[in-house]
């Protein structure tokens, strides 16, 4: 089981807050969030409730400054957390061109370090994620901004909890049971 600690100043000071599951809005438990500590387990970090705006996968470990760990320009706390369930057995799912599961379709089952280079896809808009848990990356080779998908249909960007941010998606990977 995970287990995650928010405070509301950065290193560590402040108010703190103690998460386990889901954490739709933080500012319901902490004025603010502007450091964590993951003792077990993985989270999703989001600058917005409900698992929506900028994210970043933080594993067990400590992160004394929020602003620096996310790069966030709009804002310096943490909004909204989601933990990351340990999955064993099968990873797949399947990525569309464009929204609405429009366009070229592929299934994949292992990560992809370039969407563009192994499929010829120079965009993801949709996808579908049938088993495991992923994370798609702005950027080829896993860099850049992130996004986190569980199990279910995402029809767009919009759905995967970006909103109106402009993003193209450059490969993916899924997440292991070693966060």
């Amino acid at each position: 089981m995970g287990k995650i600690i928010f405070y509301e100043d950065k290193n560590f000071q402040g108010s703190s807050y103690e998460a386990s599951n889901d954490c739709p809005e933080l500012t319901s438990h902490l004025s603010r969030c502007n450091s964590c500590r993951v003792e077990n387990g993985c989270f999703m970090v989001y600058e917005h409730p409900n698992f929506m705006g900028h994210q970043m996968l933080v594993r067990r470990g400590e992160y004394p400054d929020n602003q620096r760990l996310m790069g966030m320009s709009q804002s310096d706390c943490i909004r909204s957390s989601r933990m990351i369930p340990m999955h064993k057995g099968n990873f797949r799912m399947r990525i569309y061109e464009k929204e609405n599961f429009g366009g070229q379709m592929h299934e994949m089952m292992d990560d992809c370090d370039s969407i563009q280079g192994r499929y010829g896809m120079s965009d993801c808009q949709s996808c579908n994620v049938m088993d495991g848990h992923w994370l798609m990356y702005e950027q080829p080779h896993f860099r850049g901004r992130m996004i986190y998908l569980r199990p279910g249909e995402y029809r767009s960007l919009r759905d995967m909890g970006l909103g109106p941010v402009d993003m193209r998606i450059g490969s993916i990977r899924h997440i292991i049971d070693s966060c």
